[in-house]
């Protein structure tokens, strides 16, 4: 039945994000009067479709995308036969440049204010979550190596900021203070109250690491929900659990499970091709890779311990989301004031894949690891339905779409976008040879994505 949730939310999530992309070049087409001949959701085969005016609507069996076909472009269909004669009045091609580029931006366009508008709804209608300054203080903080570097300690509990009291935990984060001359934080230790100043460049250093906070408050939590297919999943592991111990150290914050994950991570030296190559014309084996190490795991289920053996991934993780049992408060929004927030929030999604594009491209972060296909967000949706998560996971993929099509890829809206916008600049139009065959190299692109984050979806399922 969880299967089928996850199937279920992620289908609609799909249908309604295509829907509305679609739907913007759709629109826009025709306010120039171009003519649309198909608007679909998902590919062919077709199940239903209805002729309306000039156009079909159609619903495709296969359900992970959709298109819009207008007479006179080159698209993924490759129907030049359509192009052979002299452009009608109401053909793509027949219009002019500026014209076509909005159309091709249509889908991004609709889809970020899909984004925009999801995250304005949910930010007025469940209001923003905040850790009260004085929750914190209850267990103290936990800082990363650049936390400790600058001088805090596992367990210190922020009372002041510039010599302030605070009223929320994020005013720790609060740009006005890192980027501050003379700033400093005034921590309790032991009883005794210490400053810590913040030094000159540390917004370079933050922005050097990969580290998301350098501090966080330390909290207890229990599992909320276990990824399905994951090592948790494997082990046993039960929304309610609270983990205990894993390994011999004992646990009671989010942050010591970190840790201790870390510690007792799968992590293998596999050789290199290089030295495979080597041992192969030596006549060296290759030592088999060690047998995966088995950590046990100790929860509590019920008010009774129970032992579970977790294989730890080498990222130190199991696949399971906790949940905080902090105490944190609410703040509540009208209308005016949660458009702009949402904006922010929906532009930071973007922000946060084009810092992810820059690891993968620069190698700090696996491709294989950080890309994911329809399994991997189905399993995000999760196996219950919540509509707050829905359409927050929603509005998130919006923004994701939005961003990924505006790649200047041949076959994306980005790649059209950035021919018309060549065409624009030097006046010249790439000939439709050259448009199609640069649509054949882009849908063999994306096709092999395609196949390699589906299958990579298996893979990291099963293994």
């Amino acid at each position: 039945m969880e299967i089928l949730i996850m199937v279920g939310q992620l289908l609609l999530g799909l249908s309604i994000l295509v829907g509305v992309h679609e739907a913007g070049h759709m629109i826009s087409a025709k306010w120039f009067g171009m003519r649309v001949e198909k608007f679909s959701i998902g590919f062919p085969p077709k199940i239903f479709g209805k002729q309306i005016g000039e156009t079909e609507y159609m619903i495709g069996a296969v359900p992970l995308g959709g298109f819009v076909k207008i007479t006179g472009m080159v698209d993924e269909s490759l129907d030049t036969d359509a192009l052979s004669g002299p452009p009608k009045p109401y053909e793509f091609r027949a219009k002019p440049a500026w014209q076509r580029l909005i159309v091709m931006l249509g889908g991004i366009i609709v889809n970020v204010i899909t984004g925009i508008v999801i995250f304005s709804a949910l930010t007025y209608a469940y209001g923003e979550q905040f850790l009260p300054a004085k929750e914190a203080e209850k267990f103290g903080i936990a800082p990363s190596k650049l936390g400790e570097q600058i001088g805090f300690r596992t367990g210190d509990k922020i009372v002041k900021i510039n010599g302030r009291p605070f009223d929320e935990f994020n005013d720790v984060y609060a740009t006005d203070v890192i980027l501050g001359n003379g700033s400093y934080y005034t921590v309790e230790r032991n009883g005794q109250l210490l400053d810590i100043a913040v030094p000159k460049d540390f917004m370079d250093k933050l922005a050097d690491s990969d580290e998301a906070f350098f501090v966080a408050p330390r909290d207890p939590f229990v599992v909320e929900e276990v990824v399905p297919g994951g090592p948790a999943s494997k082990a046993g592991l039960l929304p309610g659990d609270q983990i205990t111990r894993v390994g011999t150290q004992d646990i009671r914050f989010f942050s010591e499970l970190q840790q201790a994950l870390a510690l007792n991570a799968n992590r293998v030296e596999k050789p290199s091709l290089l030295q495979r190559v080597v041992n192969g014309v030596s006549g060296k084996t290759t030592p088999p890779a060690p047998a995966d190490k088995i950590t046990d795991v100790q929860v509590l289920r019920n008010g009774a311990p129970v032992t579970l053996h977790v294989r730890i991934d080498e990222d130190g993780k199991v696949g399971f989301r906790p949940k905080s049992l902090l105490n944190f408060s609410t703040r509540n929004f009208g209308m005016a004031e949660s458009i702009p927030r949402g904006t922010k929030q929906a532009f930071g999604v973007i922000g946060a894949q084009l810092k992810a594009f820059g690891k993968i491209f620069r190698g700090e972060a696996s491709a294989r690891k950080s890309l994911g296909g329809p399994i991997a967000i189905a399993q995000q949706y999760g196996g219950k339905f919540d509509w707050e998560k829905f359409w927050f996971l929603t509005g998130m993929l919006s923004m994701v779409l939005a961003f990924m099509n505006l790649l200047p890829i041949p076959a994306l809206d980005g790649g059209h976008v950035m021919f018309l916008t060549y065409e624009m600049l030097s006046g010249r139009k790439p000939s439709d040879k050259f448009l199609e065959n640069a649509q054949k190299v882009g849908m063999v692109l994306l096709l092999s994505l395609m196949v390699f984050v589906f299958f990579n979806d298996i893979f990291k399922s099963i293994f």
